[in-house]
């Protein structure tokens, strides 16, 4: 109770200091780094809510410095950041670049799709057991252009109430009904199916032309595993589709890599489309929607990221397949299987030690996504800066992109981890825990179940 109440204390002194530099600001005690509105502005539809802006202005700024650090060295478990300075609190950095590369052509133009577009294609279609599949060129996009293509007016969207932007986006933009049920709950989704069939469309009380279930493999702000056996149960009895985005899992989780389906030893055909992207277990850029032939081939000629995308860059492509050929041992190795091995080790581990020594963290045990809880406002920068200081990045999270009360560290463990790296690491979070009083943890696991275990204990009954 009493971390709650610190938090919102925390919140709440930030919250007066603003509103304090705000006065003085409007009186010229300080000075204004915010860019001035010009007059013949003064009628235009503001860009950002009031408390948007506020909040941007007075709490963000005092920890802009721990996001976004440039990496000036080819990514792997070490690598080299920039050194950003800033003579005013945060408003402008110096030693900043930015590259802008311009590869890439419109996918449906006469000479836009090359044979390393369809090598890789058949070769995703391959390694995921589907029929067929598509590769786009941004991960976000596979979601957010993809799934207007699906769905539309007198359609319902069932999403995790966790679910990642892009798949909100996507929502969103396809102009369905959507409604949200309780993150990982199999009875809130349940009783939404239910309430779909019963009573139909709003008003009309007519059928629902489709219902779609939209959920994550891994959950990247949570760790948590989605419970997909029960979810594709739900989704047999009641007539829906399922929509699993394995961003986040693909290559992480299953024997093989194969993400949560097989995981839990289910079959491809249980998922109606599969979605991945390309940007963590293969180390390049883009995303892909697998499924059935018909799927994909209707997705070729409606997606909008299909028709008015560029396509995604050949030597990306080339690196893709190579990373995938690896994980199937199709390079003539057991390389790929060796990490997947190696990441399931480390995970373990990581998660292990940071239980013993008192950290509230979410997520599955088998979750390569570990969020540390810091709770406090005050603790995500003291955070941050310590550990980069003991020559360790990280990565923060607060509000909004967390609930107000949960800020945390978010930690992606590796298989190019050694047990050497983890070690330094978690000698550094022990000491940092007892300095910034971290260590809330009275017990083994935190005080959301529905986080944990409960998708593999059920399926060994």
């Amino acid at each position: 109770m009493y971390v709650a109440v610190f938090t919102f204390l925390g919140f709440g002194v930030g919250t007066i200091f603003g509103y304090l530099r705000d006065f003085m600001r409007a009186w010229g005690l300080e000075k204004r780094n915010v860019a001035a509105e010009r007059e013949q502005q003064k009628d235009f539809v503001p860009l950002y809510q009031d408390f948007e802006n506020f909040y941007t202005r007075n709490l963000y700024m005092r920890i802009r410095d721990n996001w976004n650090r440039p990496i000036c060295s080819v990514p792997g478990p070490q690598f080299d950041l920039m050194e950003r300075v800033t003579d005013d609190y945060n408003w402008t950095f110096r030693h900043l670049r930015y590259c802008h590369p311009g590869f890439g052509m419109k996918r449906l133009d006469l000479n836009c799709t090359l044979d390393k577009h369809v090598e890789l294609e058949k070769l995703v279609a391959t390694f995921l057991g589907v029929e067929d599949a598509m590769v786009f060129g941004m991960g976000f996009a596979t979601n957010s252009m993809n799934i207007p293509a699906l769905v539309g007016k007198g359609c319902l969207i069932l999403s995790d109430e966790l679910n990642h932007t892009s798949l909100v986006l996507g929502a969103r933009l396809s102009g369905a009904t959507i409604r949200i049920f309780k993150h990982n709950n199999m009875q809130s989704l349940e009783n939404l199916l239910r309430d779909a069939i019963i009573y139909g469309q709003p008003r009309s009380r007519r059928a629902w032309r489709k219902i779609i279930i939209l959920v994550e493999g891994i959950y990247s702000m949570e760790g948590s595993i989605v419970r997909l056996p029960e979810i594709v149960s739900l989704k047999k009895k009641y007539k829906a589709y399922l929509y699993l985005d394995e961003a986040h899992s693909i290559g992480a989780v299953g024997a093989t890599g194969r993400g949560v389906v097989e995981y839990f030893g289910m079959s491809p055909d249980d998922v109606d489309v599969l979605m991945g992207t390309f940007t963590k277990s293969f180390g390049a850029a883009g995303g892909y929607i697998a499924g059935k032939k018909d799927l994909v081939d209707f997705l070729r000629t409606h997606s909008h990221s299909a028709v008015y995308a560029t396509s995604m860059c050949p030597p990306v492509a080339e690196q893709i397949i190579r990373a995938m050929k690896c994980l199937m041992g199709l390079d003539g190795t057991t390389q790929g299987l060796q990490r997947v091995r190696q990441l399931g080790k480390n995970t373990r581990y990581f998660r292990r030690r940071l239980h013993e020594m008192g950290f509230i963290i979410y997520g599955n045990d088998d979750s390569p996504v570990v969020p540390l809880l810091l709770y406090m406002p005050g603790k995500i920068g003291a955070f941050a800066r310590r550990m980069l200081e003991k020559n360790i990045g990280v990565v923060v999270v607060g509000f909004p992109a967390t609930p107000i009360t949960e800020s945390r560290a978010r930690f992606c463990v590796s298989a190019a981890h050694t047990r050497e790296m983890l070690d330094t690491v978690l000698n550094a979070l022990d000491e940092l825990g007892d300095f910034l009083h971290l260590k809330y943890s009275r017990y083994s696991k935190s005080s959301h179940p529905e986080l944990y275990e409960e998708t593999r204990l059920e399926l060994e009954d």
